[in-house]
């Protein structure tokens, strides 16, 4: 009788590990991957699953065929990453990057199996993988996704036609001269394009630091301001994170003088900064009649000259400001002295008529369009409290006196001025968050119009709330009647109000160049109008949106979508989710699955999530764009980011605790709309910005997530495209990972571009400010800022130098580093 000995082989440690490692993963796979495909996602991960179960099985018992089952799961993913992704390197990304890592470590471990494999055979394939590990993370830093440039770029005219014509006085703002910039977008037109050009691409990479400025207003748990600042003569002028007014000498940067408005913390919103001044020269005439109002204010006793009560020449030149609690300022822009001749003491409430109005809810943000010496000015109404938030009212002001000229109110169209006594201007109403453009020619403003009260619920709003609603609405600044309005959303339950502010420009038809304007929208699309009469000048066509969500009577069948040019992309797919392992994206990709769905316009629901894409913060914001008028080239950065959205019933939303905030200064840390109330409506809102993991914080969309694009003024035709912002700060768990990857990150803010060819923008998360080649979109130079750069940059000259200014104050929604810098850059000097 003979037996039989079976030796068995030890299991080696790091092989015991590696096979819990496999097994877990292969768990997760299997089960999540189940979920997926009975929600109909793809059957991949349930599969490569099941064979990571019996490889990390097999392992645990030493045994080769464990390592066979996962050569079977690599080769599978290898093909179902080249079927699913073709060569998208954002797409490899997470489906390969564990697998190969897991596969390098399997493969040092071979010669500890049952069946040994030899230690040169081993170390060559670790030695493979090892080498693809380390060119696709090379690749990584590769700019991924861009449209080069092709053809012949346009070349500059010597004439932009943007000179206004009218007979009244012109401004600084109107016509500036080359070295300054007077308005938010250097004029009233919006171009942000300078005419100067010492700075060129030939010598923008030798651009140093030449002053910098610090505030010293930087409120505690709050980011600072995102202004523009605006250069006149010999003089910056700019708005802190509190409101202070600070005059700097363009020379050198150094303070001049300073006026405390003394806004309070408590009244500064979580959601709001200041974003630019205003600046208006008094002609002779309005400075005399001013002259002679102020007198009979003072009860100036007869035979007493004037001037000896109010010199002339105080406030000849003024800085107009709005606050974060609702008053307009106006100071002399030689000493920063209040002008007493304006309202009251040299301010106005804007909140008198609006009835309850608690601190923080209204707040000016943006600075005041002045035309034909009117002011307009919106305001920003704290979103998603209530639907009976404060009036969206639009106002107007006389620049001299401060008096109030008309009032807006679009559903009490019959007044034109404040409310009888009792009574308030209408409430919920949509309102003007973000910057006006004023044509003194015509004597019309551009209003970019936001949503209703309640962004996400429409049932009850108004005729005339849906009618000017997310549209631009022109009024004519003398009777302050809508003179036309184009809307671009109908009904919106989106939050796409009208973000950026429209340019003035001339377009060319076959009738001859047109008074038109251009103007970006949230959901990335361009139009443009002429500016007379609110006509399309460019082709747009209604198509078939999707319907239903908790009010299905209430969406339009169809929306406008433009032909001239968007910076949409095309609608998501499962394909899209993203994560840095596997692991990230089967959960977004089940995510994505388990939510209402349908392409562009989904209706927000509230028995599961939707899925907003672009989202709210997508397309153009209130950074706005730049245009070339010279060249008729379009500078647009874009955000390229979905929302995923659920409404909560408010019995859930009490339940929850989801009451309008009283503490508007409390910093959520986020994104507007995550857990608001919208009392009064049926609905609270959750709105999960960027849609990110819960965990890792990473997005469940693939890169890119902004970019920036150089357009055609003239046919709408991409001239380039690149990503948009690096990495540097961005990483899983919020950590910042300092590489300078050009993943194209969110931003907002804007661009300026010059006659020299130069685009000059901050803006995405990484701190950083670049000079772009206009004509290849090519970084050229960048310098690092001590906070995030969530404002427009400036251009100006004093001196013979020309200086590019940009303010670091961080951003609450992108969340960079908050700060007070003003800093300005030029070459060196001789």
């Amino acid at each position: 009788m003979s037996t039989t000995t079976q030796t068995r082989h030890p299991r080696h440690g790091a092989v015991a590990v590696l096979a819990i490692v496999i097994v877990l993963l292969g768990v997760v796979f299997t089960a999540g991957g189940a979920w997926l495909a009975s929600l109909g996602g793809s059957w991949y991960y349930v599969l490569a699953g099941i064979g990571l179960l019996i490889s990390g099985v097999q392992l645990w018992r030493g045994r080769y065929s464990g390592a066979i089952w996962f050569a079977l799961v690599f080769i599978g993913t290898l093909l179902w990453t080249w079927w699913e992704s073709g060569s998208n390197y954002w797409r490899w990304v997470p489906r390969l990057g564990l697998i190969v890592a897991i596969g390098f470590v399997l493969s040092l471990l071979l010669p500890t199996l049952d069946r040994p494999v030899s230690r040169k055979v081993s170390r060559g394939i670790a030695g493979v993988l090892a080498l693809v590990f380390v060119a696709a993370f090379t690749l990584a830093f590769v700019p991924h996704g861009v449209t080069a440039a092709e053809g012949a770029f346009p070349e500059p005219v010597t004439s932009t036609g943007l000179a206004p014509t009218a007979d009244a006085p012109l401004q600084p703002a109107d016509r500036p001269v080359d070295d300054d910039w007077a308005a938010y977008g250097r004029n009233n037109a919006a171009t942000r394009f300078s005419p100067l050009q010492q700075i060129t691409p030939d010598n923008v990479a030798t651009l140093e630091q030449a002053w910098l400025f610090r505030t010293g207003d930087l409120p505690d748990k709050r980011w600072g301001a995102e202004t523009t600042p605006l250069k006149v003569g010999d003089s910056l002028y700019l708005c802190t994170a509190r409101n202070q007014l600070v005059a700097l000498n363009a020379a050198d940067g150094t303070e001049r003088w300073r006026y405390d408005p003394k806004v309070k913390d408590t009244s500064i919103p979580y959601t709001a900064a200041c974003r630019g001044v205003s600046y208006y020269e008094v002609p002779a005439t309005a400075q005399d009649t001013a002259l002679n109002d102020v007198a009979a204010d003072l009860a100036v006793p007869s035979g007493v000259p004037v001037l000896t009560q109010v010199p002339r020449g105080a406030c000849a030149a003024r800085i107009i400001e709005g606050t974060l609690d609702g008053r307009l300022i106006a100071v002399d822009a030689a000493t920063g002295k209040p002008c007493t001749g304006f309202g009251n003491n040299g301010q106005v409430d804007i909140t008198v008529g609006m009835g309850d109005s608690p601190a923080g809810y209204v707040s000016i943000t943006s600075p005041p369009a002045i035309v034909q010496g009117v002011i307009v000015t919106g305001h920003q109404v704290l979103d998603g409290q209530r639907r009976d938030a404060p009036s969206g009212v639009i106002q107007a002001y006389d620049a001299v006196t401060g008096k109030l000229r008309w009032a807006w109110d679009m559903v009490r169209p019959e007044r034109n001025g404040a409310p009888p006594p009792g009574e308030t201007y209408t409430r919920g109403t949509p309102n003007m968050w973000t910057t006006a453009t004023g044509d003194d020619e015509l004597g019309l403003v551009y209003l970019p119009m936001g949503n209703s009260a309640g962004d996400y619920w429409s049932g009850s709003r108004t005729e005339n709330e849906n009618t000017y609603a997310t549209s631009l609405v022109a009024i004519d600044v003398n009777t302050g009647k809508p003179a036309w309005h184009f809307q671009a959303v109908r009904k919106d339950v989106w939050d796409y109000d009208m973000g950026s502010q429209a340019t003035l420009i001339d377009y060319p038809t076959a009738a001859g160049k047109v008074p038109a304007l251009l103007l970006p929208t949230k959901q990335g699309d361009m139009y443009i109008l002429d500016r007379r009469t609110g006509k399309l000048l460019t082709p747009a066509e209604e198509r078939k949106v999707p319907s239903g969500g908790v009010e299905p009577e209430q969406r339009s069948p169809t929306q406008l979508f433009s032909l001239y040019h968007t910076l949409r992309k095309p609608d998501l797919t499962e394909r899209d989710m993203w994560g840095m392992t596997p692991i990230d994206q089967l959960v977004c990709r089940i995510q994505f699955r388990k939510a209402s769905y349908e392409g562009f316009y989904t209706p927000p629901t509230a028995d599961r999530h939707s899925i907003e894409y672009p989202g709210y913060n997508g397309g153009s914001d209130w950074g706005s764009v730049a245009v070339d008028p010279r060249r008729g080239v379009i500078v647009a950065n874009y955000n390229d980011m979905p929302n995923y959205n659920r409404l909560v019933p408010r019995e859930k939303a009490d339940q929850l605790g989801w009451l309008p905030r009283e503490d508007v200064t409390a910093d959520k840390g986020g994104a507007e709309g995550a857990g608001d109330p919208q009392v009064g409506t049926p609905y609270a809102i959750d709105v999960n910005a960027g849609w990110r993991l819960p965990f890792t914080k990473l997005l469940c969309k693939q890169p890119p997530y902004g970019g920036i694009r150089a357009v055609d003024l003239r046919t709408g035709k991409t001239l380039w495209d690149r990503p948009f912002g690096s990495a540097r700060g961005n990483g899983p768990f919020g950590i910042r990972s300092g590489l300078p990857i050009e993943i194209g990150t969110p931003n907002n803010g804007g661009s300026v571009v010059t006659a020299s060819g130069l685009i000059f923008i901050a803006a995405a998360t990484d701190d950083l400010l670049r000079a772009i080649d206009l004509k290849t979109g090519k970084e050229l130079w960048h310098a690092k800022l001590p906070a995030g750069g969530q404002a427009n940059p400036m251009i100006y000259a004093f001196g013979g130098r020309q200086y590019v200014v940009i303010m670091a104050g961080g951003h609450h929604f992108m969340e960079t580093p908050a700060g007070d810098y003003v800093i300005a850059y030029a070459l060196p000097k001789g």
